[in-house]
């Protein structure tokens, strides 16, 4: 697999496993058999709520040969109610003693979003309710500015306990303003993008400042469909442009989305439990898309942004929560 290069000289594997909303009687299973795969880079969050079997797979992985904790590439992301100074501290050990490695590759700002603190003995994760059993549950937001947070998130660097630190789901104004204050740059910065949302712009900002980009979500709707926030009528797969590529090249269309987004330089981590699409997903680096097939790819551009708190929080948890204009 190719890499994305970080300012640190380390290397960003081009394709992960995304590990949101692989159930947890599967998440052990599915790290295994992507690492025997040939994955090396596990994209992870506390709110994700798999960690620990995560970890578990990690472990095994290990003991069976199949690689060195060295060879690993581990993400995973502070949740929003962590986002105090105090606090942010703790979770990082709550997210590597789950996972059962002494260090993370990267740590993420989950979102710029602070919540109210939810203690581990009260709900682990704590997801987005303050109080899941008040009579009208919604979010609590709490007053951390996110300079707090992420002199917070330096410091695990300082410590050792983290290589590189970024943010996830910040637009060009957040990143503009977080590079002005931080002490330790961003190495990474982690947003949804596919074909339906290019992001121009904000990658554009990135290879200025020297930030490396991971898309989540990279395959559009397919990631939403089971939670009723796309419909199968929303699939990129079936543009013309991608099925006339897939034709072409021999490759299926999700080949051909994948291999756009590592063509255009990000990383992606598309999630699967199935072998077989583990295998798929990665073969993306033995061909390229033409100049005419990148172009018709990136015009599919709709701004069309399936993961949006503006959106899901208001339905989902009673809570009016935008961060995108």
């Amino acid at each position: 697999m190719t890499a994305v290069s970080l300012t640190s000289g380390a290397s960003l594997p081009s394709i992960g496993l995304g590990l949101w909303k692989i159930p947890k009687d599967d998440a052990a299973a599915a790290v295994v058999e992507a690492i025997r795969a040939g994955y090396r880079h596990l994209d992870s969050a506390c709110d994700y709520g798999n960690e620990a079997e995560v970890g578990a797979g990690i472990a095994q992985a290990i003991d069976e040969g199949l690689c060195t904790r060295d060879e690993l590439w581990i993400t995973s992301k502070l949740w929003n109610t962590y986002h105090a100074s105090a606090d942010v501290p703790q979770a990082l050990q709550r997210t590597l003693d789950d996972l059962g490695v002494d260090y993370l590759d990267l740590y993420l700002i989950h979102f710029p979003i602070a919540l109210s603190f939810v203690p581990f003995e009260t709900r682990y994760p704590p997801e987005w309710f303050y109080d899941p059993d008040a009579a009208s549950p919604t979010m609590q937001f709490a007053k951390v500015p996110l300079s707090e947070t992420w002199a917070a998130m330096e410091a695990l660097v300082d410590s050792g306990k983290v290589k590189h630190i970024g943010v996830c789901n910040y637009g060009v104004s957040l990143m503009r303003d977080l590079g002005n204050y931080a002490r330790i740059q961003p190495s990474v910065l982690q947003i949804e993008s596919h074909p339906y949302l290019t992001q121009e712009a904000l990658l554009r900002y990135c290879k200025d400042n020297h930030i490396a980009v991971t898309a989540f979500s990279p395959l559009a709707a397919l990631s939403y469909v089971e939670l009723g926030m796309a419909g199968q009528a929303d699939s990129v797969l079936t543009e013309t442009c991608v099925v006339d590529a897939s034709k072409r090249l021999g490759k299926t269309p999700a080949q051909i989305v994948l291999r756009w987004g590592v063509q255009r330089g990000t990383a992606v981590i598309p999630k699967t439990t199935k072998p077989a699409r583990l295998i798929e997903n990665a073969d993306v680096f033995d061909f390229e898309l033409n100049e005419s097939e990148m172009a018709a790819i990136s015009a599919l551009n709709q701004n069309r942004r399936f993961n949006d708190p503006g959106v899901f929080c208001k339905a989902a948890f009673n809570t009016d929560c935008p961060i995108y204009e």
